[in-house]
């Protein structure tokens, strides 16, 4: 039963999201209201840097990356699946704050690291299902 309520989650969760693809309007209204609740960082080793110049600046990228949880600015890490770099969830609103925060760090100011920052929020799409039925039609 419980695998059944999953599938179906997910199946109304990927027809909200393909609904608000297609129809641009939605869209549109999802991006200009989308609260930033935190900054997805992509941290990935550059072309060129050997493994001995990452290693020789982690006991200090890892003492300074400790702190930043402990002070509640990462949220969550995870390792690449690729083993080239981490995925940091940060806790900021926007992306400016979660790109000072990485700039401070060794690894960054050693100019030996690439990084994507992604702005997230809550999955607006959801709101259609607790919107009044009457008004979906």
């Amino acid at each position: 039963m419980k695998a059944i309520r999953n599938i179906a989650l997910g199946l109304t969760l990927t027809l909200i999201g393909a609904t608000c693809m297609t129809h641009p309007s939605l869209a549109q209204a999802q991006t200009a209201s989308l609260t930033t609740t935190a900054v997805m960082v992509i941290i990935t080793v550059k072309a060129g840097v050997t493994r001995e110049q990452v290693m020789a600046v982690m006991p200090a990228e890892i003492r300074q990356t400790v702190q930043l949880y402990l002070n509640g600015k990462i949220r969550e890490w995870y390792l690449r699946g690729d083993g080239r770099g981490v995925v940091l969830l940060l806790e900021t609103r926007d992306v400016a704050e979660a790109q000072t925060i990485m700039e401070a760090l060794p690894l960054a100011k050693q100019n030996l690291m690439d990084h994507e920052y992604i702005a997230v929020g809550p999955l607006l799409p959801l709101g259609l299902l607790t919107a009044n039925p009457e008004r979906r039609q």
